[in-house]
């Protein structure tokens, strides 16, 4: 079996720690969920501005998505790597596979982005901050092009062992 996870282990380490980030929010909430409630009420109170009555509610739902994305994302790529293991890939391509899916997990982190700059930025404005669109952009991106190259192996045998295309 390890010699099978062996072209995956970059991927499975990812995915691994996206999983640990998801349940350590989780644990996190669990232990001091005012920490994250007084981090958003301190934040609007310096900008009140640039918030509304739904802003409290909205941020820190970002967090909760964050956490929620992360657990969710590496649960179904760990289906997703072990289908990379079994399939017909070339090694070379059955590591890249499994760092692209790996690389899902940035998509949870935008989300914690998102909740760490609304307060000081606003809701609209952290939607669109860099870090949280390149995070998105890497995550869903390389989720996608993961997916695909596995997709494109499972049902049109392409970038098998036993095919040189």
């Amino acid at each position: 079996m390890n010699n099978n996870l062996t072209s995956i282990k970059a991927g499975l380490a990812l995915v691994m720690l996206g999983l640990l980030f998801g349940i350590g929010l989780g644990v996190s909430f669990g232990i001091n969920e005012a920490l994250f409630e007084t981090y958003v009420t301190q934040g609007i109170a310096a900008h009140p501005e640039l918030h509304d009555a739904n802003s409290p509610e909205k941020i820190w739902r970002y967090v909760q998505r964050a956490h929620f994305h992360a657990t969710g994302i590496a649960a179904f790529s760990i289906g997703l790597l072990l289908l990379v293991s079994a399939s017909s890939l070339k090694q070379r391509f059955k590591t890249i596979a499994a760092i692209f899916i790996g690389l899902g997990g940035c998509y949870p982190l935008a989300w914690l982005t998102m909740f760490i700059v609304a307060p000081s930025i606003g809701t609209g404005a952290a939607h669109t901050h860099p870090v949280t669109e390149l995070l998105t952009y890497i995550g869903v991106g390389g989720l996608l092009l993961g997916v695909g190259i596995l997709f494109a192996n499972l049902f049109f045998g392409l970038f098998s062992e036993r095919n040189d295309t």
